[in-house]
């Protein structure tokens, strides 16, 4: 009678299998951890950063970028043929109306170069011919894009929130929350940043529909600056 020899795993090698595909899910989780945290770094950047612009320009020309009534004469790229002859803002001390993101960015309305009064357009392009931003010449008034691929405004008010908001647009819910426990006080309708769903309005007047964020929307995001 010949006696074959049964093959199979022992129990150390079945532990060391488990080791290894342990350690890959550990990394693929901690790799995904690292990615979040810099999106949400770069969001927080973001938005410090163009506060930053907005105040020294502030300081340096004694007027806000966007509402500049005086930017026609204060850059040499608007003294060109080509470029709009309505480079100024109204000087009247706040940027835009206050509705300028449901009626510029989700609405039907005009950016800079065929929309003359609309001063959330010029004021990427009054910071871009201050040298204050990157991105193309005084009258590219392309809005900058944010770590989760939605657009980056500003406007008089939102959500119910006084003085000049930048807006964050198409934010993961799970990612706004982080958000409103790392900088504000975990609701989405108080405090000095507010969040609404993308389909809904961020006018200075209009109010949050809800006070917490759903994991499985986006929502745009407003922040007092």
């Amino acid at each position: 009678m010949i006696n074959k020899k049964q093959k199979g795993f022992t129990l150390v090698e079945i532990a060391i299998v488990l080791v290894i595909v342990g350690l890959l899910i550990g990394g693929v989780l901690k790799g995904q951890e690292m990615i979040t945290n810099a999106k949400l770094k770069r969001i927080e950047s973001d938005n410090a950063g163009l506060a930053a612009a907005l105040f020294s320009y502030q300081d340096r020309y004694l007027q806000l970028p966007g509402d500049d009534s005086g930017a026609s004469d204060r850059f040499d790229i608007y003294a060109l043929a080509s470029t709009p002859v309505t480079a100024n803002g109204g000087g009247d001390g706040v940027i835009g109306d206050g509705a300028d993101w449901d009626t510029v960015v989700q609405g039907s309305g005009s950016g800079w170069t065929n929309g003359s009064t609309n001063e959330t357009s010029k004021f990427f392009g009054h910071l871009r011919a201050a040298g204050l931003i990157p991105g193309g010449s005084g009258t590219d008034a392309t809005r900058p894009t944010n770590a989760y691929g939605g657009l980056i405004g500003i406007q008089n008010g939102s959500l119910n929130m006084a003085g000049t908001a930048t807006i964050f647009g198409q934010i993961e819910g799970a990612i706004a929350r982080i958000l409103e426990a790392r900088l504000d006080d975990n609701a989405a309708d108080t405090g000095r940043m507010r969040g609404q769903l993308v389909a809904a309005g961020m006018g200075a007047t209009t109010a949050p529909a809800n006070p917490t964020y759903a994991e499985s929307g986006r929502y745009n995001l407003a922040f007092r600056l």
